[in-house]
């Protein structure tokens, strides 16, 4: 009887309106509140921050929209010291405000080294070696002694360096190499459409030194592949250990390497290789 009696009063209902006009405002606060923070339907893209500095991008009021953190470094001498090479989210990412995009960039000096012992390892052990320790091979220079293919020397700058010297990673090692008792020769290697960063350590795993490089219309060196070598490709002449190997390069952004590279295979034997059977000295 009590409830039916509420229903006829006046004042319930004033309070019962003012209780669903309470929690319709609180909801709406609420709802207004998680938009305002989540930024609900407004996102950003992510640019591609490759090649650039974080000072430019601090300079374009990037960081007016992003985060940026940087998280990593690594030294790579073909690149601009102090350039973003990674970044997390990838370029296209969809992004809120303030998102933090993490980046990696090139090291302004590389990173230090022990330089290991590699008298008496072999030269392919010796190269390994090196590239474990993140050193580069230069020369190889082949000397009289009776272990062919053995290291007899480790040398900077033409002089020796002793193992356990510390060293900036990227140094460049010059190896001295024994020749054997016995001539040997070697087979050029086919080189043709492999990328400039590569040719250097084909040639050493061949036992063959590079000698110089040219560019017929490359702007980024990154874009560099083999087209032309001297002695030319599928030679049949034998190569001297340690002799060198002269390149040309086109680039593979205006030149089709994969057609090219057919008239090198087996089943194209047929094919007019006379333009690689010029002397290029």
């Amino acid at each position: 009887m009590g409830f039916f009696y509420l229903l006829t009063r006046k004042k319930f209902y004033i309070h019962l309106l003012i209780a669903v006009v309470l929690s319709v405002v609180l909801l709406w606060i609420a709802l207004w509140s998680l938009d305002l923070f989540t930024r609900h339907g407004k996102v950003y893209i992510v640019p591609d921050f490759s090649g650039q500095t974080l000072e430019q991008l601090y300079e374009d009021d990037y960081d007016d929209f992003f985060e940026l953190i940087v998280i990593d470094s690594v030294f790579d001498r073909t690149r601009p010291k102090g350039s973003i090479i990674l970044q997390n989210p990838y370029p296209g990412a969809k992004v809120k405000k303030d998102r933090h995009i993490y980046l990696t960039l090139i090291a302004m000096t590389p990173g230090k080294v022990f330089m290991p012992d590699l008298v008496n390892l072999s030269l392919r052990q010796a190269l390994v070696t090196l590239e474990a320790q993140e050193l580069s091979t230069g020369n190889l220079e082949y000397v009289d002694y009776f272990a062919r293919n053995a290291i007899v020397g480790q040398m900077i700058d033409e002089e020796p360096v002793e193992p356990g010297t510390e060293l900036a990673k990227g140094s460049i090692i010059d190896l001295q190499v024994g020749k054997g008792e016995m001539n040997t020769s070697v087979a050029l290697p086919m080189l043709i459409s492999v990328k400039k960063e590569e040719v250097r350590r084909k040639l050493h795993y061949a036992y063959l030194n590079l000698g110089n490089e040219y560019y017929i219309d490359v702007v980024d060196s990154t874009s560099a592949r083999v087209y032309k070598t001297n002695p030319p490709p599928l030679t049949d002449k034998p190569l001297q250990l340690g002799q060198k190997v002269n390149i040309w390069y086109r680039s593979d952004e205006n030149f089709d390497f994969d057609a090219y590279l057919k008239q090198f295979l087996p089943d194209s034997a047929s094919a007019d290789t006379s333009m690689f059977n010029n002397n290029y000295e």
